[in-house]
């Protein structure tokens, strides 16, 4: 009886684990370097460095980034004047398909293209779109995955406390 009673809670917390989004980065950790093409030329994180940083990695086959576009440049908008600066990561395998997605929905932020998924890697990226929000010292101060309109207010919410902190 016993055993099987363990067995079931290590089944338990093994399936807990398993559907917990994994996060390789953490809060305090330095943010991994990366320099990119971009579609207004070159971008590194050196270039960043001062600056309230979300890195956005995304996709033109991307639902959620597609949702999550308009926000992302209401954030540059309202907060960029502030030290705040979002850059866009795109990981299509063809640049023309992330001209396709950027012409029917728009940036106003930076944009940066990793057609080998190298930022990606670094990073730890698991699903589309993924962010980390770095602070001006270079560190991690969050990461999130996906893009829901109901967590909107709560990711502008770490943007502005961060930006408040600084």
């Amino acid at each position: 009886m016993k055993k099987t009673h363990v067995s079931m809670s290590l089944c338990i917390a093994a399936a807990a684990l398993a559907a917990s989004p994994a996060r390789a980065l953490e809060a305090g950790q330095a943010a991994p370097d990366f320099s990119l093409q971009g579609a207004k030329g070159a971008i590194s994180a050196a270039d960043l460095k001062g600056k309230l940083t979300y890195v956005d990695f995304w996709a033109s086959w991307c639902g959620p980034c597609k949702q999550s576009f308009p926000w992302l440049n209401e954030m540059q908008a309202k907060y960029g004047a502030k030290g705040f600066q979002v850059v866009g990561i795109n990981l299509d395998k063809k640049r023309e398909d992330a001209e396709r997605f950027l012409a029917a929905t728009p940036a106003a932020f930076t944009i940066g293209y990793d057609a080998q998924g190298d930022s990606a890697k670094r990073f730890e990226i698991k699903g589309m779109p993924s962010s980390v929000l770095v602070g001006p010292d270079g560190k991690v101060i969050a990461t999130h995955s996906g893009f829901r309109e109901d967590e909107r207010k709560e990711l502008e919410e770490r943007i502005a406390g961060a930006l408040a902190a600084k």
